[in-house]
């Protein structure tokens, strides 16, 4: 028995990890296009800011591979995989057996076709280890940095660089920043926040041509800047698969054990499609924790044992010059909302269950609203207005409680 895995982020590393729950002994190969032992890639803003080390960066220890017996064939690029012969073919004409494969490809950035932008000489993207050593080499103490995107990957790398240049300007089309993670409310909120880091936002505007160090916006205002950085989406990576005769929407098809259409072929991260049970859609969701939960599922099955990913949703950690929040879930149905100072709560209600919330300056114990959400909890069976105003295992039954407590009724 051989397992292969084709990649090296957060999903394959739960993948390794839940083949050796069940299986210690058979060989483990890991191929990963990237050349660097496995790495947090949502720490390399604060690697630029100076406030983490490549060290501590690393998503395990240095003896993981070694500890879970996986040989990692690192800077090789799997080009193509053959199904009915079962071999993943890499790019230098060599091919890897495998009896159960995992495809942990990820995503990458979206470049648009924008008029110009091969005149841009000074031109990144904000996604990997590479690309932040890229963009830290180009800048200087004086410095004109254009972002173009106000989500999280624009929004964290102007963290990381604010205190490396003169001046940031975000560009976004959207109408707010994070729009895929906050209301108008909490985004106003956040904004005024980064504002005072003297980052200059505009908001429902974009950039419709280049001309060298020029940008010229939809609203036809021009931009002078030195460095270009492009943080407007990601695409899943999901060619292989395609290729492979595998079945293909947004992102790789898995059903619940995390198998794609092809037999023995598995997949989970970013490339992949997930069920949001938040809003019962299923789409890709490009977060640490679901790529993780995906893979180690994934590694599980593969092995032999038994294991479901069917409870994923939108989930976001995250700060930003020192405010932070936790996201989660989807915002349609009843709402509560409490705001004090730069804290803000937002809760979603619908169906009888929370479907979703944001918290903004105080995130003390959101682990209890992730957890309604993820296990469906009936609201009734709670006190919903003591969790309202602050989350705490005394709105529980006896019973719920000592059950998160890992314990059990006497």
């Amino acid at each position: 028995m051989r397992y292969v895995i084709i990649g090296n982020s957060a999903a394959a590393v739960g993948c390794i990890e839940g083949i050796r729950q069940h299986d210690k002994e058979n060989e483990l190969l890991l191929i990963a296009e990237e050349p660097y032992h496995t790495y947090s890639r949502p720490a390399i803003s604060y690697l630029l800011a100076g406030e983490t080390t490549k060290e501590r960066m690393k998503y395990r220890a240095d003896g993981f591979y070694r500890k879970m017996g996986c040989t990692t064939l690192l800077g090789k690029t799997a080009a193509g995989i053959d199904a009915a012969k079962k071999r993943v073919l890499l790019e230098d004409g060599e091919a890897v057996a495998y009896e159960k494969l995992l495809i942990a490809t990820g995503s990458r950035p979206f470049i648009p076709n924008i008029e110009g932008l091969n005149s841009v000489e000074k031109k990144y993207t904000f996604m990997s280890l590479q690309d932040a050593e890229a963009l830290d080499s180009a800048l200087k103490a004086d410095s004109r940095v254009l972002i173009m995107g106000a989500g999280l990957i624009g929004l964290k790398c102007a963290e990381g660089i604010a205190h490396k240049v003169r001046q940031i300007d975000v560009v976004d089309l959207a109408d707010r920043i994070l729009p895929s993670i906050l209301e108008p409310e909490a985004a106003a909120l956040v904004q005024r926040h980064i504002e005072r880091e003297g980052i200059r936002f505009h908001l429902s505007d974009g950039v419709t041509s280049f001309d060298r160090n020029t940008a010229v916006l939809s609203s036809e205002k021009k931009l002078s800047f030195d460095v270009l950085v492009i943080a407007v989406g990601v695409r899943p990576n999901v060619e292989i698969a395609e290729k492979a005769g595998i079945e293909v929407k947004k992102g790789i098809v898995t059903d619940a054990s995390c198998q794609t259409s092809r037999q023995d072929i598995y997949a989970a991260g970013d490339c992949t499609e997930s069920h949001d049970i938040t809003t019962d859609t299923d789409r890709p969701l490009a977060l640490l924790p679901n790529a993780y939960m995906q893979g180690e599922c994934a590694g599980v099955n593969m092995a032999g044992g038994s294991k479901s990913y069917d409870k994923a949703m939108p989930m976001n950690a995250i700060g930003f010059f020192g405010l932070h929040m936790i996201t989660a879930g989807s915002y349609a149905g009843e709402r509560f909302v409490h705001r004090e100072g730069e804290s803000y709560k937002l809760l979603v209600r619908r169906d009888g269950v929370l479907k979703g919330f944001v918290l903004i300056g105080d995130v003390a114990r959101a682990g209890i609203y992730t957890a309604l959400i993820r296990e469906r909890t009936p609201l009734e069976s709670i006190d919903y207005e003591l969790i309202k105003q602050k989350p705490q295992l005394m709105a529980f039954s006896r019973t719920e409680r000592m059950k998160k407590l890992g314990g059990a009724e006497k």
